[in-house]
Order: structure tokens, then C-alpha cells, then sequence
């Protein structure tokens, strides 16, 4: 089997449903475990889940597309379910609005469902051409996120449907939850300005309301919501390579709230270190000094590239929605309110839609981004732009 050729699903699930039943038989708790030790919770893939597919050298990527299938299968299997499989994997990515209106929407448009097409959506899902986005962003934003589709998946077999308030409150409560944690810090450093600033844009919804930490609790009810959200707080306190003794207290808080046990915490400690410790080598984002650092950098790196590659067009586009100009204006000389962040946000969004290469700006992680665009504007629009500019 080959991820990257024509085919892949299909010889996937022949090559799984000729396994024994016994190899196929796991409890919820192994199922969600087995995430975690292959690398699909933490974005970066090393082995497929239950070791299910015989290792062949698969690539990062082509590691991620079989795990997500096969997380799909298990769930698919847990609830047998009567629609068929394919069917329901693209029925479920058809109706997630966010998807289907961007960044899937050609994948739509004539084509009948078939596994060609599921290829093209997990694909799509899962990478972008490495000419357009650095690995590191790749794993550690929109890969992390992936589980967020495996537990919407399930609530469209349970219900029929996965709608946008779902995703929006699932979103909301693990973003309360993660800024609360990253408050801690009385004093923060640069390092941790920058990651919460990463946090704040990577959501796929725009929550400006922040939620209290007690009101988004009563949401949280799944058993793996529960683990996901404790060992995504546990990501984000390991971004300086300790979980320290206030960030400890904050985890057995956490449980206490959340009605797990500290074992779980503790084993959601024990499991990141591990994992950051074994492959320590072969993620390129921990061989540097500081990870958010790194992750900085070279987002703006990528999306200087991608700016410049598309500055022609994108000026036109720019130059064409007058109220965006105004407003980008006006932000060199004032604060915007949120009201117009939110209205500069949305026009940039609708412009990246019409440019192919931007399509990165889609992907749910992709609002992270946005900063680094609007620090690259002022670049290729012209001079009388900006008043105050100086060119260097």
C-alpha cells in the first residue's frame, strides 16, 4: 500500500478487514492511548495506530493519513453504524460548514463519492505541498487538531448531523481551558507572549468573548475530551521543557473539575516527556533551543514567502475592497476595535479564498497565521499606504 498513489484507502481497509477480529478488539481508553504512544495526539506520526499496517517506511505524512482513517474505522466500529464507511466519512466532512465552504468546496462540485474523492479531502486534511508550508507548522497546528475531527465524526454517527455550535463550543472550551493554564504566569516571558499569541489565532472559530473556566466545564462530558484536553494542556506547559510545580497543582485541579483521576495526569505528564524525549531527534521543532521560537520564525519566513509569491495579485485584491484598505489604514496609526479586527479578519479570509496558494489561510490552525500577514502588507501595497513608513 502506497498513501501517496491512487488507491490507498480502498487496499487499506482490505488489508484491515483480513485481520484476525482479535487484532481489531480494543477498548475506548487503548484506542485513545495508542494516539498518543504513535504520535497522531501530538501531531507528528511515527507508526501506525495498533501497528495495524505493516511498517514500510511511510513518510510523516503518509503515517497521519493512515491513522486518521483508521481512527474513523474504529469509531465507525464502535457504534456499527449502517451507513456505509466511505459514506460516512464524506458526508461527515460535506456538512462541517468550514470545510465544505473553503477549502473543500472544489472537492465537491460534480464529483460523486468514491474513494478518490476521500483521498483528496484526507489529503487536503492533512498536508499542504511542502513548497507552501514549513513541517513544523504542518505538525504541530493543523496535525494536532486532527483528533478534534475524530470526536466530530462521532457525534455525526451518534446524531445524524455535527453542526457548527458543536465544533464552536468544543473549541471554546479547550481554548478557555488552555489560556486559563497559560495565566499562571504572573511574568511571562517573550517566549510565552508569543506562544499565547500562536493559541489565540490558531483556533478555527473567532471567540472574542473569553469564556470563564468554570462555565465552559459542564461541556466538557466525553471520557477522550477529557484526556485530550488535559494532555493538550500538558503540550503547552511542556513549550519550555518542564512542567513545573504551579503548572503540577493547576493539572490535579484540572482532574478534580473534569471528574478524572490524577493518574490520568500524571500519566498525561509522564507520556509527553516520554514522547518529546524519544523523539527528540526527529522532530525538528524540539532541536532548537526554544520551540515557539522556532515555530516564530519560521512562520514568518513561510509567510513572507507566500506573500511575496503572490504579490501581484494579492495587491489587486487588496486595492479592490476599500473598506479593508481603510481599515488596514487606519491600524498603523490606531488600535482597531474588535468589531473591525473581526471585519479585517473576515475580508482577508474571503480574499485568500480566490488565490489558490493561500489556501493554507483555510485550514483549521491557519488564523495563526493572520499577524504575520498583516506585518507584510504594508510590503506590497504602495508607499501612500502607510505615511509613517520607512523604507529599509
Amino acid at each position: 500500500m502506497n498513501p501517496s498513489s491512487k488507491g490507498w484507502i480502498k487496499k487499506l481497509l482490505q488489508e484491515y478487514r483480513a485481520l484476525p477480529e482479535k487484532e481489531k478488539a480494543h477498548t475506548l481508553d487503548e484506542f485513545y492511548q495508542d494516539l498518543k504512544t504513535c504520535g497522531f495526539i501530538y501531531g507528528t506520526n511515527f507508526r501506525t495506530l495498533f501497528d495495524q499496517v505493516e511498517q514500510n517506511d511511510y513518510t510523516h505524512d503518509e503515517l497521519c493519513k493512515i491513522n486518521i482513517i483508521l481512527s474513523f474505522l474504529f469509531i465507525y466500529e464502535q457504534h456499527q453504524f449502517e451507513e456505509d464507511f466511505l459514506e460516512s466519512v464524506i458526508n461527515f466532512y460535506n456538512i462541517v460548514d468550514d470545510y465544505k465552504s473553503s477549502f473543500f468546496e472544489e472537492l465537491f462540485m460534480g464529483k460523486k463519492k468514491s474513494y478518490d474523492l476521500l483521498e483528496s479531502m484526507i489529503s487536503k486534511r492533512i498536508a499542504i505541498d511542502d513548497n507552501l508550508i514549513t513541517k513544523n507548522f504542518n505538525y504541530f497546528i493543523t496535525n494536532t487538531l486532527l483528533f478534534v475531527d475524530v470526536l466530530a465524526y462521532e457525534k455525526y454517527l451518534l446524531s445524524g448531523e455535527v453542526n457548527n455550535a458543536y465544533l464552536r463550543t468544543m473549541e471554546a472550551s479547550i481554548e478557555t481551558i488552555i489560556f486559563t493554564a497559560l495565566d499562571l504566569k504572573t511574568e511571562k516571558s517573550k517566549y510565552d507572549k508569543s506562544l499565547i499569541k500562536l493559541f489565540e489565532a490558531s483556533f478555527r472559530y473567532d471567540n472574542r468573548t473569553r469564556f470563564h473556566y468554570n462555565d465552559v466545564l459542564v461541556h466538557i462530558k466525553h471520557p477522550l475530551t477529557k484526556k485530550y484536553i488535559v494532555d493538550l494542556v500538558c503540550m503547552t506547559f511542556w513549550s519550555d521543557k518542564i512542567i513545573d510545580e504551579q503548572e503540577r497543582i493547576f493539572l490535579n485541579q484540572l482532574a478534580h473539575d473534569l471528574h478524572i483521576s490524577e493518574e490520568i495526569i500524571l500519566k498525561a505528564t509522564d507520556d509527553i516527556h516520554q514522547y518529546y524525549t524519544t523523539h527528540k531527534d526527529d522532530i525538528k521543532l524540539l532541536k532548537s533551543q526554544n520551540m515557539v521560537q522556532s515555530f516564530y520564525e519560521n512562520s514568518s519566513n513561510m509567510v513572507s514567502k507566500l506573500i511575496t509569491r503572490n504579490k501581484k495579485r494579492l495587491s489587486k485584491e487588496l486595492q479592490e475592497s476599500k473598506e479593508l484598505m481603510l481599515l488596514l489604514s487606519q491600524s498603523t496609526v490606531r488600535n482597531l476595535s474588535d468589531e473591525e479586527q473581526k471585519k479585517v479578519k473576515d475580508q482577508l479570509l474571503d480574499i485568500f479564498k480566490t488565490i489558490p496558494s493561500l489556501a493554507i489561510f483555510m485550514l483549521p490552525g491557519g488564523m495563526l497565521l493572520l499577524p504575520f500577514v498583516i506585518k507584510f502588507i504594508p510590503k506590497i501595497l504602495p508607499s501612500g499606504f502607510d505615511d509613517n513608513r520607512i523604507d529599509e
